[in-house]
């Protein structure tokens, strides 16, 4: 019987197989372990080869899929530049002086860096699309779900001090930017129970005063430590070309508060029941 002999030219086969398969995930890759400043520029530089309205979200979002040609991935971009001296809302209430933007988003992100908070911020970048300026959100792929969902599903963490402690951060931050729309739609979580916060466009309101103190009853050390250092002239820095003075100067009071609250809290229950 006729035996087949072993091609030499098998390992090569497996090698070029190999590479292909490679070539063809990091093409498709949808969480690739890139530094920020490569997302960054990918966001900035990378061809729009796909687009979809988001359903979810009254500011109409896109859903955006990019590729530089070696990486595909996708964005979210935000166009909404809404300024009104007064707006009603369907659910009740109003707000005067009302503003709804994604200048807001790049503001937000911005602060976040100073506080080393874009751990749990989407990197975020202002770029113009289909003639329109907006932010382009990396997006978030590996979403186990929103936080509504969760809540609905009545799903644990398995390590509920973690989650705790991240819940913590985003309470502190949602606080100093005075963010109007921070609902369980703008959460959510992956499968490894990261927490990802993102669109702020209702952020940064006028308001000189904390919005919810009985939210915050712990803070990270680090945090609070990132906090106390902020200045006036960093926040501005960072941020003039999407915050006006009134609103950047409105930060720095909460910020003030802030810090006075949670230092009052030290005093009354101790450093180790605030602080982690």
């Amino acid at each position: 019987m006729f035996k087949r002999r072993p091609s030499s030219l098998a390992p090569v086969v497996l090698v070029v197989a190999a590479v292909l398969l490679i070539g063809s995930l990091r093409m498709g890759a949808q969480d690739p372990a890139l530094p920020k400043e490569q997302m960054a520029s990918f966001l900035l530089t990378a061809k729009v080869v796909g687009s979809y309205e988001i359903s979810k979200g009254v500011t109409h979002p896109w859903r955006l899929t990019l590729t530089d040609g070696t990486l595909k991935h996708d964005a979210k971009f935000q166009a909404i530049n809404e300024r009104k001296p007064s707006i009603s809302f369907a659910s009740g209430g109003g707000e005067v002086n009302f503003v709804d933007s994604y200048l807001y988003n790049l503001a937000a992100y911005r602060v976040a860096e100073l506080l080393g908070l874009d751990d749990i911020m989407p990197v975020t970048v202002e770029r113009k699309w289909k003639g329109n300026p907006g932010s382009l959100e990396w997006w978030i792929d590996d979403v186990k779900f929103e936080e509504g969902e969760r809540l609905k599903l009545k799903a644990q963490p398995p390590d509920p001090v973690e989650w705790n402690n991240q819940m913590h951060r985003q309470r502190v931050f949602s606080q100093l930017v005075y963010d109007t729309d921070r609902n369980l739609g703008n959460v959510i979580i992956t499968n490894s129970w990261k927490i990802w916060m993102f669109d702020f466009t209702r952020a940064f309101r006028l308001y000189k005063q904390i919005k919810s103190p009985g939210d915050l009853q712990r803070c990270d050390r680090k945090l609070l430590e990132k906090l106390r250092a902020l200045t006036l002239e960093l926040v501005t820095a960072h941020t003039r070309d999407f915050l006006t003075k009134p609103e950047i100067e409105a930060v720095m009071t909460r910020r003030d508060l802030l810090v006075k609250h949670f230092d009052t809290l030290i005093a009354a229950k101790g450093e180790q029941a605030v602080l982690y």
